[in-house]
């Protein structure tokens, strides 16, 4: 008899632990667990590092009030005092010998160069003669007249007679006079064969060459007047005003040494197109400077007190002027200010800072508006630089 087979769904394989496999694992699980608390330990002190490096140690000073030297600080060019500039009153003439050079110092009288007087010196021999000739001709003139003046009282020549010897003495008493300008007149033209130095001074610039035919009137030669140099700047007519004559001026020389000098002059007015003014300082000792070189210089202008902080503590923050205070929270705050003139290591604020306000010095460069400080005395025991 046949019989129903019934068919039973097969449950799905069930995973076979092999029994040594399954003691693995129970001794695996302590250490796994333990690493897991290792690796959680870590992770606090971590955060808590995180946290301290953001923190950034920083010292702060007060800005104080002190007395600062003002000052301004600009640039001009050194030029002579007086720069005179050499030439003969006759032309024509070649020039026969030329006895300086530039960068020379010449006294007072001193030869500096000579031109062909041959023929200067032929007018002036013709012009003595004919002096000479007129004076020759006056004398014979009196002596007439002297004898004339005695014939007349004994009657022995007429009225007429004498006022013409008197008018021979007369006329030949102005031909002298005009001989005598005649050859005044030749020796000045001689003169001017000869350039001699007007002044003590330095050759700047020379400008002919021996053998060169030259004119009246030519600039030949320049010489700086006793060789004094000065120094000018246009400022303009806010700065004008601050500058007095008589106050000090410091130069920096090309080779690096310090020039001092003092104002001379200020210019009572500022030009309509430029709106500056020009302040003249002359330089008692320029040693190391050249006409023509432009320099930068710092005008003194007096003593004022002024808010002062450590150069250290003013940083730019786009473009403009910035320091950082602290608040009670430990919190830095950007102010921006106006700084004015630095010197000996200190600035003045000029706006945007009260005193006795605590600014930041070291670290102040890497600070943005909002970040946590630690406030800290100076490293190594050092107190920080106070203006």
């Amino acid at each position: 008899m046949y019989r129903p087979v019934h068919c039973r769904a097969r449950s799905p394989p069930r995973a076979v632990v092999a029994p040594h496999a399954f003691r693995l694992c129970l001794r695996l699980s302590p250490l796994l667990l333990c690493a897991a608390l290792a690796a959680c330990g870590k992770q606090a002190p971590a955060e808590e590092t995180g946290k301290s490096a953001a923190t950034l140690a920083v010292t702060t000073v007060p800005a104080r009030t002190r007395e600062l030297e003002r000052s301004l600080t600009v640039s001009g060019p050194v030029a002579a005092v007086e720069e005179m500039q050499l030439g003969v009153e006759v032309s024509g003439l070649r020039v026969t010998t030329l006895e300086v050079d530039v960068g020379e110092a010449v006294r007072r009288g001193q030869r500096l160069l000579t031109l062909d007087h041959r023929m200067l010196d032929a007018e002036l021999a013709q012009a003595t003669a004919a002096l000479r000739e007129a004076e020759a001709g006056a004398t014979l003139a009196r002596a007439n007249l002297a004898r004339g003046e005695g014939l007349a009282n004994d009657k022995y020549i007429s009225a007429t007679q004498l006022d013409e010897l008197r008018a021979a003495r007369t006329t030949s008493d102005a031909r002298v006079g005009t001989a005598r300008a005649a050859r005044d007149s030749a020796a000045l033209r001689r003169s001017f064969a000869d350039l001699d130095a007007p002044a003590a001074g330095i050759i700047s610039k020379r400008l002919v060459q021996p053998g060169q035919v030259v004119g009246a009137g030519q600039e030949l030669l320049r010489l700086i007047r006793d060789g004094r140099l000065e120094w000018r700047a246009e400022l303009p007519a806010a700065q004008l005003a601050q500058v007095s004559p008589g106050d000090v001026i410091e130069l920096a020389a090309p080779d690096g040494t310090r020039v001092s000098g003092r104002v001379r002059a200020v210019s009572p007015g500022v030009d309509a197109a430029t709106r500056t003014g020009t302040v003249y300082a002359d330089l008692p000792q320029p040693q190391g400077l050249q006409p023509g070189s432009y320099l930068e210089g710092r005008i003194g202008t007096g003593h004022a007190q002024a808010l002062v902080v450590p150069a250290a503590a003013v940083v730019l923050r786009d473009g403009f002027s910035t320091v950082f205070t602290v608040d009670a929270q430990q919190v830095a705050r950007q102010v921006r200010v106006q700084a004015g003139s630095s010197t000996d290591g200190v600035v003045e604020i000029l706006d945007g800072l009260k005193p006795g306000a605590r600014v930041v010095v070291d670290g102040a460069g890497f600070l943005a508006d909002g970040d946590i400080v630690r406030v800290v005395d100076a490293p190594n025991g050092k107190s920080v630089a106070t203006p």
